[in-house]
């Protein structure tokens, strides 16, 4: 099985880059925007149409005192050609436009990408965590036990009193529930790392450090957010397709040229002509006067599509900007807190050492024995807790600065590239089969 495999961090989100639907999902999104580039060049391209058309007719005709009549099986063939000479220069406006959704579909992509792949760092830091809290709730239990008996043994030759012999089975009873609470987090800790990753988890390594990729100052943390960030670039692509639209609504009042040529036959029209053909080219102008107004509600929500646009992109520099600030104080808030950890878990070993010494001749009661190895637990846990709030905030801040995909992270997996697709269908003049594009 997978799940019995040791696993990296770098590993589990090579797996997690490769398997994750959620990505999977946002890269057929990502292939299906593509598809609105030939769609919009179409535009420049001529159409094509055949139509036939057949029947039974009876008639009768009267001409000069002869009167005719029969069964005539009237049919025609045309086939028709069009080309758009000038739509007030929609097509290449729309065009542009779809372009810019492409731009923006890519960078929607990297933003799926770096949550699913912070997810990912989130998911293995929290199954360590669990882990470890298990563990010391685990050597928490052994030791209260340890406890109860010692304090038995001294209540049954009276050196300690029933009361003492309460206090360490109620210390028991609450280390049996911390352990029980912990198996249960481990067992959430697991399906979110198989929701994400793909695979059960196996032995976890503490990972390697990647600080080194964050810059060294918070205003610069914050300038690369604002510059590189996928949310923000997704949302000025936004910006560029919403200026193409309103040049697509006001194309909408401007005339439309176009070319027409077309080739017919008909057969048995009437019973004085047997056959009809004809070709024909026409030049077609098309000039908007008024249509009811709707050309014009079409520019004007356009423009506020686009005022929508424009206050997005502040919105989410605003959101980059408070997410730099946060994470950079939770990430020295770790460090800081991993200090103080070690130093109280030194100091709590040393007290817990001592205290059972003095417990043993009589110069500590049960109740400081006990709240001296519940110290030490907690003191455990805190640092493990913060080191796991380390980890996760540096990999925040590297998604923060746009630099969490699988290229800058280095991992062994087959790179997505969206240009392959695009370019294998941009060109496209017709085919219903989905291209490769992986």
């Amino acid at each position: 099985m997978a799940g019995a495999h040791a696993q990296s961090l770098d590993a589990a989100l090579a797996m997690a880059y490769a398997n994750n639907p959620t990505l999977n999902s946002q890269r057929a999104g990502t292939r299906a925007t593509d598809e609105t580039v030939p769609q919009a060049l179409s535009g420049y391209r001529p159409t094509l149409s055949a139509t036939a058309q057949g029947g039974v007719e009876y008639g009768k005709q009267k001409s000069s005192g002869i009167s005719t009549s029969g069964t005539l099986w009237p049919r025609s063939f045309a086939l028709t050609a069009a080309y758009t000479l000038f739509n007030g220069f929609v097509t290449a406006n729309q065009t542009r436009n779809a372009e810019s959704q492409v731009r923006g579909s890519r960078e929607t992509l990297r933003n799926t990408e770096q949550t699913v792949l912070l997810n990912g760092v989130t998911a293995y830091m929290n199954v360590i965590q669990a882990i470890a809290l298990l563990d010391l709730q685990n050597k928490s239990l052994a030791a209260f036990q340890q406890e109860l008996r010692a304090t038995r043994d001294r209540f049954n030759v009276g050196e300690v009193t029933r009361t003492d012999v309460a206090q360490a089975e109620a210390r028991v009873a609450d280390a049996q529930y911390q352990v029980s609470q912990a198996v249960a987090n481990l067992s959430s800790a697991r399906a979110v790392y198989r929701q994400v990753i793909g695979v059960e988890p196996g032995k976890l390594y503490t990972p390697r450090s990647i600080e080194a990729s964050i810059p060294a100052q918070l205003d610069r943390v914050i300038n690369a957010g604002l510059t590189h960030h996928p949310a923000v670039k997704a949302s000025e692509f936004a910006v560029d397709a919403a200026v193409f639209q309103v040049k697509v609504a006001e194309g909408g009042l401007m005339p439309n040229l176009s070319l027409q040529g077309q080739l017919s036959q008909a057969y048995d029209q009437n019973f004085a002509v047997d056959s009809l053909g004809g070709a024909a080219v026409t030049l077609n102008l098309s000039v908007p006067i008024y249509q009811g107004g709707v050309e014009y509600a079409n520019i004007r929500q356009a423009k506020e599509l686009l005022t929508q646009a424009r206050i997005e992109v502040d919105v989410n520099r605003d959101t980059i900007r408070a997410q730099a600030v946060q994470y950079w104080g939770a990430l020295e808030a770790a460090k800081a807190q991993i200090q103080a950890a070690q130093a109280s878990v030194a100091a709590n070993t040393l007290a817990l050492e001592g205290v059972r010494e003095e417990w043993r001749v009589g110069q500590r009661t049960t109740t400081d024995v006990l709240n001296a190895q519940r110290d030490l637990t907690n003191s455990q846990s805190s640092l493990v807790v913060a080191q796991r709030d380390r980890v996760v905030a540096a990999y925040t801040l590297v998604s923060i600065i746009g630099r969490l995909d699988a290229p800058s992270l280095g991992l062994r997996v087959n790179y997505y590239d969206p240009r392959v697709h695009y370019d294998q269908v941009r060109d496209s003049w017709a085919g219903v089969r989905t291209p490769d594009g992986k």
